[in-house]
């Protein structure tokens, strides 16, 4: 439609310019109809064929090669999808989606690129740490000292050890999120009362949030059992790691809560301190590998760095969700589901 409104358009203006040139010198308001009717339709004639050879057609081509490259066809492929009455709109809207899709494109490599940066340079600070201190320990060592100071020897020794034990570590982490992004590792599936493991883990980890001067709670109203399908020893994991986290950064005699809410075909567990808190600006990174959000702190603390990651893997793998929500200053929540064994009639 707006293909013929413009030959119409065009044609009319030169018809109307031609017969007003030639009322100029007739004087005549017949000839002026005449010469505008013959001028009008020689120009629409003259326009419509080289619109529709050297324009229109071109225009619905390169639609149509948009529409087989944005369904990811062979330029060579046959060109007979269907289009709308107005290829000039058409194409002006595909190229305009098509910018659109390229720009996301070219936006989520650049952030692929700079994830990728940042990575290399996490773990090449992680693993230069330790063997820079390995090589220090063993360089004294090499140099004499177990003969001169046995008793600085021994201690050196044993913090070589320290470190080849945090490489250890890590290497296991890398390898263990490698082989969970790749689905090398299943995921075994069994009934089990969540509540029981919850139990287990914060015995387990009494000790060491006693080192941390925290209190770990979980209430008493979780008293009846909590059953849920998922891989045992994956969320057993999970709460290792999110209870963990949270007696590196919680408070001294603070808390960590665990709690357990029932919804429709999911169980919700929060995982929650009363520590330092998390920015909100980091807030959305805090799952990526050896991104930490206090750096000076957290090699202090030590691990992996690759703790929360881990953990979103294996939640992802089990097709559930995983969250985290924090106030700075006040303590932050991490939160998972889990399917819920509906009970048998």
């Amino acid at each position: 439609m707006r293909f013929i409104l413009l030959v119409f358009i065009n044609a009319f203006a030169v018809g109307l310019s031609i017969a007003c040139m030639n009322f100029y010198f007739q004087q005549s308001w017949g000839y002026f109809l005449i010469t505008l009717a013959i001028s009008f339709t020689i120009s629409f004639v003259a326009f419509y064929y080289l619109f529709q050879r050297y324009i229109y057609n071109k225009i619905k081509l390169i639609y149509k090669l948009i529409h087989n490259l944005k369904l990811g066809k062979d330029l060579k492929a046959a060109l007979g999808d269907r289009m709308s009455d107005d290829p000039i709109n058409d194409v002006e809207q595909q190229v305009r989606d098509w910018a659109k899709e390229k720009k996301k494109e070219i936006d989520t490599l650049k952030e692929q690129e700079r994830f990728r940066r940042e990575f290399l340079a996490n773990i090449s600070h992680e693993f230069k740490t330790p063997l820079f201190a390995i090589q220090g320990y063993i360089d004294a060592l090499q140099e004499g000292m177990v003969q001169e100071d046995p008793e600085m020897a021994a201690q050196f020794l044993m913090k070589a050890s320290q470190n080849l034990d945090r490489l250890t570590f890590l290497i296991k982490d890398l390898d263990e999120i490698s082989k969970l992004e790749s689905g090398q590792i299943p995921i075994t599936y069994q009934k089990f009362d969540l509540v029981t493991l919850v139990k287990e883990v914060m015995e387990s980890m009494e000790d060491k949030a006693k080192s941390h001067n925290i209190t770990l709670v979980f209430k008493e109203k979780y008293q009846h059992p909590m059953m849920v399908m998922a891989d045992r020893e994956k969320i057993r994991q999970v709460l290792v790691n999110l209870i963990d986290n949270s007696l590196k950064y919680g408070k001294a005699n603070g808390c960590t809560d665990i709690r357990i809410y029932e919804l429709f075909e999911t169980v919700l567990v929060e995982v929650t301190d009363d520590g330092i808190g998390i920015e909100e600006k980091n807030l959305p990174r805090v799952f990526e590998r050896f991104y930490r959000t206090d750096k000076s702190r957290s090699r202090k603390i030590g691990g992996s760095g690759l703790g929360l990651a881990i953990v979103k893997h294996i939640i992802e793998a089990h097709e559930q969700t995983i969250n985290v929500r924090s106030t700075e200053g006040l303590g932050t929540t991490f939160a998972f589901t889990l399917e819920k064994v509906k009970p048998s009639l």
